[in-house]
């Protein structure tokens, strides 16, 4: 069905109360032409599947007085949709049209006459200048999911050529104009509630839809749409929460998306918007679930580096650690202290993240003696890219800044310790953290559906994903 290739494009969620979406879905004029295609062909297959039933009827001939005849095992045998259009009307949804389309049909015939003369044969329609015109509202239901349903449809049957096989060939003339009238009444009473079921069954496909985008243990995405679609004469947005939560615990954010509008105009099918709300809490969710904190030890740290996390190399710059704790291991645990900031700036993605680092001395018994806490300040920049049907990124660090907060081994100048961290993040924290990003977080998306050509670019307050798609299977 037309409506299935882009009412498709999103998979949704339990509607919610936010008022701005975090996720915007546009299909265009180009994605519109894409589902005419595919619908067109679906419609034709469709329409060869109507199943149009035995007609029968009496009827005042001159000059052989009252006829009695029938019309059975009709069959469609091919179907032509020439001329078609599909446009968005404003505010409502989607007015498919459809012009010239041809019916071919094979079926038998019999009559009778006078009482007692009978005769039969069989024959071939072609049904030209076949026209419908059906306009679909979509809503969200009260799910969150898209809801269809056709809101009117009409349908005509222009001229039809009928040949004969069989029977006495003076009763064509008079009997054309019955079979002609006959099945044109019966055909367009099949068409429109065809398109009216047709239209009714996507919303079975709809309701199948993976209503919750899990990302891992401890997040799912929710893509609910908080209104009914926008539809415009160019294009139809649809309007999604786009915001993280926590498996275990919905939890609303500190914070609100903040309203952004989508190119007027591009080359794709489909576009996707993704704010930097989305971003933001994805960033609350695993803070508040602790997973922004990492222990680093020294089997974690390349071979090849000068530095070793040990009391060693830290007595180097704090002679106190070396004599108080001779020959012991060091294990490090950073941890974020606040949710992270995330800024979205024309080509450019900005994470600043505040953490503390707390070193320990592993005892011989594995206990650990603390050593010092010290506050990092850090920026990283971070590349966005689609992989699959995902999200996915990588961050590299931009500048970070180190202070004191406690010591336990007497008073040190943090500054001498930056070689030191410089390495531990470039070369454990961020690695690792690259490791999960480029794992990915499912896009808004349904079934079989691919993205292809696509280009990703960062605005100023969001990211749009510009793609086409293909439906396949």
């Amino acid at each position: 069905m037309f409506l299935c290739c882009w009412l498709a494009l999103v998979a949704l969620i339990p509607i919610t109360l936010s008022t701005d979406p975090g996720v915007k879905v546009r299909l265009t004029e180009k994605g519109l032409e894409y589902g005419r295609q595919l619908g067109i062909a679906s419609i034709q297959k469709k329409l060869k599947s109507v199943k149009i039933p035995d007609i029968s009827g009496k009827q005042r001939v001159s000059p052989i007085g009252k006829v009695q005849y029938s019309l059975s095992n009709l069959q469609i045998v091919n179907v032509g949709l020439p001329q078609s259009v599909v446009a968005l009307v404003p505010g409502t949804g989607v007015r498919l049209s459809i012009s010239n389309a041809f019916i071919s049909l094979h079926g038998n015939w019999r009559v009778k006459y006078l009482r007692i003369v009978k005769d039969k044969g069989s024959f071939d329609l072609n049904v030209k200048g076949l026209t419908i015109t059906t306009n679909t509202a979509i809503k969200s239901d009260e799910t969150g999911r898209p809801a269809v349903s056709s809101v009117n449809c009409a349908a005509s049957v222009g001229s039809a050529t009928i040949k004969f096989h069989g029977g006495a060939s003076w009763l064509y003339n008079l009997f054309k104009k019955f079979i002609d009238k006959a099945l044109r009444k019966a055909m367009e009473k099949q068409i429109c509630p065809l398109v009216a079921n047709s239209i009714s069954d996507l919303n079975g496909q709809l309701k199948t839809l993976n209503v919750v985008a899990k990302v891992d243990k401890y997040a799912e995405i929710a893509y609910s749409m908080v209104s009914s679609p926008t539809v415009s004469t160019s294009f139809m947005d649809l309007n999604l929460k786009g915001e993280f939560y926590n498996i275990a615990k919905h939890e609303e954010p500190p914070f609100s998306p903040t309203a952004f509008s989508l190119p007027p105009k591009t080359n794709n099918m489909m576009n996707i918007g993704i704010s930097a709300f989305s971003a933001k809490t994805a960033a609350f969710v695993y803070n508040k679930a602790g997973v922004l904190s990492l222990y680093v030890t020294d089997d974690l740290i390349p071979q090849f580096s000068p530095f070793r996390l040990n009391t060693g190399t830290f007595g180097l710059f704090i002679p106190q650690i070396a004599k108080q704790y001779p020959g012991l291991m060091v294990k490090l645990l950073v941890k974020t202290v606040k949710n992270p900031i995330i800024t979205f700036e024309p080509n450019n993605v900005t994470v600043q993240a505040s953490a503390t680092v707390t070193a320990y001395a592993i005892q011989p018994n594995a206990t650990l003696s603390p050593l010092f806490v010290l506050n990092l300040e850090t920026s990283v920049s971070a590349r966005l890219f689609v992989s699959g049907m995902s999200l996915a990124g990588a961050v590299t660090l931009n500048e970070m800044t180190l202070t004191l907060g406690t010591s336990y081994v007497g008073a040190f100048q943090v500054s001498s310790l930056n070689r030191i961290f410089q390495v531990v993040l470039n070369v454990v924290v961020i690695p690792k953290l690259n490791v999960q990003l480029a794992k990915g977080y499912p896009l808004p998306t349904f079934g079989n559906m691919k993205l292809v050509n696509t280009q990703l670019q960062v605005l100023k307050g969001y990211m749009l994903i510009g793609t086409d798609v293909q439906f396949t299977g």
